[in-house]
């Protein structure tokens, strides 16, 4: 689970919010033009990151290992990050969208105390579940490849390989080095293998570097084949800034202006719903999937202590926000440490405390540069992308709201425009094939919020916002 303390940082830490400012509250920009970007900001907000993502996964996975007694590890997931970044700061400020994080913790341990949590899982059909995570599988691949320089906004076309069409530069041979060394290692079964490919990689970019003086990508098009974010040098060792934790806005991100406004207030709720599905629907699989590998299911295919267990995660997804990093999540991770002989909430204890002297290690993930950590999210995308079988394409109803929920995740760059436009397709489908009985009146809501939130700016326009 380790990669997570260097990956979480490269897309939190490296988006800018409405107002162009990193999640560590320095600008992203230097000018008018929004073109020139702040290195040492970057910098700062990248290791920010790094530390509470470590502190918050130990805290979590610790708490996990004492309430609910299970191996089972929590961290900041991958694909809730990508949302937070790409959709919700857009949108507003860092602060704001880590408040909406809260809340859907808050929501969710809710729905777990009351039971309805088990409601919506069983609301939603699995195929669009199943949908949902291979979009997010894409379209965390698909920013693993821009990051790394290997996709690129197209002179004539929307994207295209590398520059003007073919691979240049030692920052793309690093890439390419890391993924052969991670297919490599998984290939043999290695364990460990994405976090060595990371340590590999980023060991290799730092001796390029060190004798080819490449530099940093200048933008406005210089020095295109030089490194997309960090320039890997060895630096001198500081210790670990946890500025981050608790800058939150609960309240702000539900006003414009100041003001109360009913459709940006739908449109916030479908984003916080989107956030949720694609949490707990990730988190009850990963669960299964543990107990699966330890043999600790009861004869209802759930493990011991459910409740516990995702009250837990429930309560990480809302920690994640206080700490700036995120909504946290379990890992799937956790079978290596089952698979092991882990059985009892022991082995997350263990887990939870290598997080927290990882802390003090955050300050090195500035040496990590995106060639090297983005082979990581490329391979993900390949993991989570072999669940598209179980999916049954030979049904419309099922085939075609899956498809659109895959593609227009990386083709939109927004998660939540996936889900609603599978969740939109499921419901008109069924519709017209006569079987409106067959659909859970909780699907007609979700659909109803879609439709609400892909028409706010119209509906804005309507009554004169």
């Amino acid at each position: 689970m380790a990669y997570i303390i260097a990956l979480n940082p490269l897309i939190i830490g490296t988006a800018a919010d409405k107002n162009f400012n990193l999640i560590s509250g320095a600008p992203k920009f230097l000018d008018a033009a929004h073109t020139q970007v702040d290195g040492a900001a970057v910098g700062a907000s990248i290791a920010m990151v790094a530390a509470a993502t470590a502190l918050i996964a130990g805290i979590m996975t610790i708490l996990m290992g004492v309430v609910g007694r299970f191996p089972l590890g929590i961290a900041s997931g991958l694909g809730l990050n990508a949302l937070v970044a790409f959709t919700l700061a857009p949108m507003m400020t860092w602060p704001q969208a880590m408040g909406l994080v809260v809340w859907e913790g808050v929501i969710i341990a809710v729905l777990v105390l009351t039971g309805f949590r088990t409601a919506v899982f069983k609301a939603v059909p699995k195929p669009l579940r199943t949908a949902i995570s291979v979009g997010i599988g894409l379209f965390i691949a698909f920013v693993g490849l821009v990051n790394a320089g290997i996709v690129r906004p197209g002179s004539g076309t929307p994207v295209q390989l590398g520059i003007n069409g073919s691979l240049l530069g030692w920052p793309i041979l690093v890439f390419f080095i890391g993924i052969l060394i991670l297919i490599t290692l998984h290939v043999l079964k290695v364990k460990g293998a994405m976090l060595i490919s990371i340590l590999s990689a980023t060991v290799i970019a730092v001796i390029v570097e060190a004798v080819t003086h490449i530099g940093p990508q200048i933008p406005g098009g210089e020095n295109a084949a030089g490194w997309s974010l960090n320039t890997p040098a060895l630096g001198a060792f500081s210790l670990p800034d946890l500025g981050l934790l608790g800058r939150v806005d609960m309240f702000g991100a539900f006003l414009v202006d100041g003001k109360f406004a009913i459709g940006h207030f739908l449109a916030l709720v479908v984003l916080v719903f989107s956030l949720l599905l694609a949490d707990f629907f990730d988190t009850m699989g990963t669960i299964v999937a543990v107990g699966s590998e330890g043999d600790l299911l009861d004869e209802d295919g759930l493990p011991p202590h459910t409740t516990e267990i995702l009250l837990v995660d429930s309560l990480g997804a809302a920690a994640g926000g206080l700490g700036s990093v995120s909504s946290t999540t379990a890992y799937v991770e956790s079978t290596a440490g089952v698979g092991e002989g882990a059985r009892t909430g022991l082995a997350s204890v263990i887990t939870g405390a290598a997080f927290l002297l990882a802390v003090f290690l955050a300050p090195l993930v500035n040496m990590v540069p995106f060639e090297a950590a983005s082979p990581v999210l490329v391979f993900v995308g390949f993991l989570m992308i072999s669940q598209v079988v179980d999916v049954d394409w030979n049904k419309p109803e099922i085939g075609i709201p899956a498809f659109l929920t895959i593609i227009l995740m990386p083709f939109t760059y927004s998660i939540t425009v996936g889900i609603g436009a599978g969740f939109l397709a499921y419901v008109f489908i069924r519709l017209i094939k006569g079987e409106a009985r067959s659909i859970h009146p909780l699907m007609y809501v979700v659909a109803g919020l879609f439709v609400v939130y892909f028409l706010q700016g119209a509906l804005l326009q309507l009554v004169g916002a």
